[in-house]
């Protein structure tokens, strides 16, 4: 009868295997924890401007002159909330005002006189729209106006003349 010697442990070829299959998990997870967090993020914009949308109709019955200065960073406007989606971009971002134009930029980033969130009134109406990190439709953002639209849109122009509705 002969004794069988059996070393306890594991060889290198299987601990290489492990290392590889957890390599490959690991990074599944974390292009989908990227996924989830842009889709966070646009929430978090969507969540922000609808909250505007019912502040201005606070602002416009509290006895001002319309809609006109609603997207102002003021008690009672909603310049704070449309900053406050702008920010889930980059926390440098800024509000563009009745003079300028829409440019979609994930970054959050105002380019060549445009910006990447902007916010238009007049007496009449108001429309703010502000870059998605995942749009669905190329370089869009949401936009939410004082006519009840909420959509994603590619445009919110300032001129030749300014518009507050989302087109």
């Amino acid at each position: 009868m002969s004794k069988l010697n059996y070393k306890k442990g594991f060889t290198l070829i299987e601990l290489l295997v492990v290392v590889a299959i957890i390599g490959v998990l690991s990074s599944v997870v974390l292009a989908s924890l990227n996924s989830a967090r842009s889709k966070g993020s646009d929430a978090a914009i969507k969540a922000n401007l609808s909250s505007a949308r019912a502040q201005a109709e606070l602002f416009y019955d509290s006895g001002s002159a319309g809609y006109e200065g609603v997207c102002a960073v003021a008690t009672g406007a909603i310049g704070s909330m449309v900053l406050a989606a702008a920010r889930q971009l980059s926390s440098s971002a800024t509000v563009g005002n009745d003079s300028i134009a829409f440019v979609y930029s994930a970054s959050g980033v105002a380019q060549g006189g445009n910006n990447s969130s902007v916010c238009h009134d007049t007496a009449n109406g108001w429309a703010a729209i502000v870059s998605l990190k995942s749009p669905t439709a190329p370089n869009s953002g949401w936009c939410v106006d004082s006519s009840g639209n909420a959509k994603e849109s590619t445009s919110l122009d300032s001129s030749p003349s300014l518009v507050v509705v989302c087109p």
